[in-house]
Order: C-alpha cells, then sequence, then structure tokens
C-alpha cells in the first residue's frame, strides 16, 4: 500500500506559476499509474491530469492543456504538476492519486486506490 504526500501548493498571482509534487513511500512507485485531481469549493473532484506507470502517456482535462504539466520520477519515487500561466479558476485543492490499473490512464474519482491529503492552490486576479 502506497503513501502520498503532497507539496508545493500556496498563493499566487494569475499568470503565475507552481510546483506541485507528490511524495510516494510504502510501495513500488512504478505499479502505479498517477494523476492529479482538484477540487474547488462547492464543487465536485475532477481529474486534472493522469500518467502512465512509465511516464510515457500523459493525459489532460481541455482546460489545464498547454498550462499545466504532469511528470513523475520513478527513481524518486515522485509526481510532479508544473502549473503555468495560472488563472483564478485554477484554485482548488489538488489531490494526486494512485491506480493500480495500468492499461490506460483513468479519469474518475472512484478508479483510483491510494490518495493523499491534499495541498491547496489560490490564485488571485
Amino acid at each position: 500500500q502506497v503513501q502520498l504526500v503532497e507539496s508545493g501548493g500556496g498563493l499566487v498571482q494569475a499568470g503565475g506559476s507552481l510546483r506541485l509534487s507528490c511524495a510516494a513511500s510504502g510501495g513500488t512507485f512504478s505499479n502505479y499509474n498517477m494523476a492529479w485531481f482538484r477540487q474547488a469549493p462547492g464543487k465536485e473532484r475532477e481529474f486534472v491530469a493522469g500518467i502512465s506507470w512509465t511516464g510515457g502517456i500523459t493525459l489532460y482535462v481541455d482546460s489545464v492543456k498547454g498550462r499545466l504539466t504532469i511528470s513523475r520520477d520513478n527513481a524518486k519515487n515522485t509526481l510532479y504538476l508544473q502549473m503555468n500561466s495560472l488563472k483564478p479558476e485554477d484554485t482548488a485543492v489538488y489531490y494526486c492519486a494512485a491506480s493500480l490499473y495500468r492499461i490506460r490512464i483513468r479519469t474518475l474519482e472512484r478508479e483510483y486506490d491510494f490518495w493523499g491529503q491534499g495541498t491547496q492552490v489560490t490564485v488571485s486576479s
């Protein structure tokens, strides 16, 4: 069973950048496809980006394409989300998640097996 801990959130002005990290422990990181989800106040948790266990395949929700980049370092057991050109609508708690299912990148919350505690990202206008 893997444990996930996010870091790197904070307050940033619109147009700015942040880099989120998700450190994994207690399991074999490369056994999992990984993803970032986010939940804004009053909204359901939504898929943002996913990455295959090798790092060779990525998937993004349309609203973040070209601005957010997911990556992973299996040697460091760490998942990343580089966030550029941030907008106020990106404000949310960001969660990393791990899925034992590796055939394809899943996009539904219920399809992920392990979750971090979340890190707050606030983008001011």
